[in-house]
Parts: structure tokens; sequence; C-alpha cells
């Protein structure tokens, strides 16, 4: 444990402190502020056009900024604190690889997506888009949590940003796909690239961390603060850069019934399959959100609020169920240990939202959408015309490539993580706060925590 502690206090210290230079390097040579941000181009701009300083995108873009802002740090943060001794660990990590993978994302993405004569421009959108980049890495942190050091995650992030970024742009450029509230983009690729790392990362050994792999009663209801935050955003989370006007209207409006239909099936089936008909913490935390998660491609779109009722129910029936049922079984056959049932929250529904979307697109005709359908689908009337058919082809075809590359993707990082140099924390401290933190109470802040007896209240993960 002492060579474990030095080794943590030597690569953490490294390892920040150089990807952070780094950073600030490629920043001064290649990022600059766009039109809206520059003082010259937006007064350039304002005289020109005859705007004012109220037209500036920033009054437009950052009221849903600061929801999905808040959605990162706040409610990913606390959704994971359900362990009973890693609350710690969960927000204080979800606080250090969100930091380092918004700064990164933005050079991705902008690489991709917004260079201008070899310079990255950024602005309040450019903010937002990093941010849920950073959230597709935070729902492959729940993948892995409590058995990775903060080394392993940070390196999770490099890779699975960059490749966040190519999918991306394969997705909406190459392709031409529609995904406003990111269900391919986001929370497939980021469920099961994290899935993919959580099986090579395999620990045959972890049942000695067992009896801290459980919650407690102040555990849940931290972790259910989270949930709260997360629900109460989501509908800026989806239509944060969907077109302004009917489109984003629209699309929160979807994402608000969605997530209620949702949580009516949550707590119904909740109740219907856990022991004497009690409910069950876990699936309240978590499939309760399904419906944000399965709503998010075909948000902007005319599915109607009734049609989004029922991708809500759907989704909060499939995840209550895949963490009953399905959690057991990818851990005892596919040795896949998901920590904070990813695959059910994100990856099934996540699934269903791109199928939903290649329907809804495939359906979509001027009849129903009038002048709008160049706002949501605009190759369906631009100058490569195109059948809504195939637009709903193009949509099957993103969620076989996002699948691809999550897997492979996946695949290849978790071995690099695998390496020994990178720390990862032994059998017997994994969900472990003390080994990375100074906790409260604990002399030299390293020894065993004091904690309600696990037998009294602590219940079994994945309910």
């Amino acid at each position: 444990m002492t060579d474990y502690m030095t080794n943590l206090r030597v690569k953490l210290p490294a390892t920040c402190i150089i990807l952070e230079i780094i950073i600030i390097i490629l920043f001064a040579t290649l990022v600059e502020y766009d039109h809206d941000t520059d003082a010259k181009h937006w007064h350039e701009e304002m005289s020109k056009h005859n705007k004012t300083d109220y037209e500036n995108e920033f009054y437009f873009r950052y009221p849903s900024f600061q929801d999905v802002h808040v959605m990162i740090f706040i409610g990913f943060g606390f959704l994971m604190t359900f362990l009973q001794r890693y609350g710690f660990s969960s927000v204080g990590f979800n606080f250090l690889i969100a930091a380092f993978s918004l700064q990164w994302a933005t050079l991705m993405q902008g690489f991709f997506h917004g260079m201008h004569n070899g310079k990255i421009h950024i602005g309040v959108e450019s903010m937002i888009n990093a941010d849920f980049c950073t959230g597709s890495v935070l729902i492959s942190f729940g993948a892995v949590l409590g058995k990775t050091s903060p080394v392993q995650l940070l390196l999770m992030a490099v890779f699975e940003v960059t490749l966040f970024a190519v999918n991306e742009f394969i997705l909406l450029s190459v392709i031409g796909a529609r995904d406003a509230g990111g269900s391919m983009t986001i929370h497939t690729f980021g469920a099961y690239f994290g899935l993919t790392v959580a099986r090579v990362l395999y620990r045959p050994q972890l049942d000695k961390s067992k009896d801290k792999s459980t919650s407690v009663y102040h555990s849940d209801l931290f972790a259910m603060i989270g949930t709260i935050y997360l629900w109460m955003f989501w509908p800026s989370f989806n239509s944060a850069i969907t077109a302004h006007g009917d489109d984003q209207h629209r699309t929160a409006m979807n994402t608000y019934y969605s997530l209620a239909a949702c949580t009516l099936a949550t707590y119904g089936f909740s109740a219907l399959v856990s022991h004497e008909g009690k409910l069950d913490m876990v699936h309240i935390q978590n499939a309760a959100l399904a419906g944000g998660v399965a709503v998010g491609t075909a948000g902007e779109m005319m599915l109607t609020p009734f049609g989004s009722m029922i991708v809500g129910f759907i989704a909060g029936t499939i995840s209550t169920l895949g963490f009953k049922y399905l959690s057991p079984i990818l851990e005892e056959k596919l040795r896949i240990q998901d920590t904070c049932g990813v695959h059910n929250l994100h990856g099934m529904p996540g699934v269903l939202g791109a199928i939903v979307g290649a329907i809804t697109a495939a359906t979509a005709t001027k009849e129903i959408y009038g002048d709008g359908l160049a706002d949501v689908f605009p190759d369906l009337t631009g100058g490569n015309k195109i059948t809504a058919s195939f637009q709903g082809v193009r949509q099957a075809i993103s969620l076989a490539v996002t699948l691809g590359i999550a897997l492979l993707g996946g695949l290849i990082v978790g071995f690099i993580l695998k390496l020994p140099i990178y720390g990862s924390p032994p059998d017997t401290t994994c969900y472990e706060d003390s080994i990375y933190w100074e906790v409260p109470g604990e002399e030299g802040g390293h020894e065993e925590m004091t904690t309600v007896p696990v037998e009294d209240v602590a219940k079994p993960l994945n309910g």
C-alpha cells in the first residue's frame, strides 16, 4: 500500500500538470474568439447589419449552457455518490475529469468542426458542445467507478474525447444524421465505450471489496440530489443547440413529457419486480432518467407529445427491468462489472432513442413539418435533396457506426489502461475514498472509515 501511495503522489500531479501545460500551449497556438465573442468583429457585425448587443448568441444560448453545466458537475457528480465509502471520489473525480475533458473537447471538436483559416473559433455554442462531449466521458466513468485510479481516468478521457469527436464528425458531417439530444453521439457512445473498458478491466477478485460496493441511507439520499438535478434540466440538455424557435421549443417539450411518463413507468415496474412490492432506490435514481436519453435523437422532430410519452414509458420499463434482471447476467456471464448500471440508463435507452429517431425521420413529410422541414432535415429540402426514408437509413447507419467505434475504441483503450504503470487500486481497496483522499476523522487520512454496520443499513448494488 505504501508503494501504491508513493506512486499516486508522483503520477497524479505529473499527469495533471503536464496535460494542462499541453492544453494551454495548444490553446495559445490554435484557439481564438469567434465573431460573437471578439470585440472587433462583433462591433463590425453590429454596424454592418444594424444589430444590437442583445442579438449576440450569448443571450440565446447561455441559459441552456448553464443548465447543461449544472448537469455535468452536480447531476452526474452526485448521481454517483451512492457508494457508501466513495462519495469524495465520485464527486471529486467527476469534477477533475469534467474540467479536463471540456478543455480537450474544445480542441478536438474544434479541429473537426470549427477550423477557420487554421484557427479554432470558440463561443458559447462550442462551450455547450464541449460539455456534451464531457457528459459522454462521465457516462463511461460510471461503468468503471470505484475500480480505477484518477490517472487511468484522465488517460481514458484523453482517448475518449478524441474518439467522440471523430464519431460525432462522421455522424453529423459525413453521414448527415440528426441527433439533437445525443442519444447516439453522447449516450450510446459513452455507455458502450465504458462497458467495453470495464470488460477489459474485469477483476475476478473484486469480491474482496464487496462489503464496500453497497449503499447506505445517506449515500442514496445524496445520489437522489444528482437524479433530481438531471431530471429537471434534461429538457435544456436536449434542446441546447437546436435551432431557435419552434425546434428548441418542441425539443424541450418532448423531453419534458418523456421524462414524466418514464418516471411513472419506473415507479410502477420497480414496485412490481422488487421484493414485497417495495420501491428500489437504485431504480428511481437511474431509470427515471431514461426518458431523457431515449427522446434525445427525435426530440426536435414532430414526435408529438403522446409519442414522447410512449418513448419515455418504454425507456423507463426497459431500464428498470435491466437493473433487476440484466445487470447480474452481464456480470456473471459476460464479466462486465458495470458499477453504475450505465447500460440500463444510457446504453439501452440510447439505442432505443436512435431507433425512434430513425423511424420518425423516415416518416417526415412536408405536410407534417411545412416550411419547418428545412430546419430539422435540411437535406430533405436543400440542393442535395434526399427522401425521408433515406434519412431514416442514415440514422440507422449512424447507430451502427457509433456502436462500432465505441466497442473497438473501448477495447483498445481498455488494454492501454490495463498496463500496471497507471496504478489501478488493489482488489481489496476498490470503492474506498481513503486511498485517495484525506478523510475527516481518520488519522493520516488513510485508515479504515467508520461506518454504520453494513448488515443493518446496506443493500446490494443494483437492487
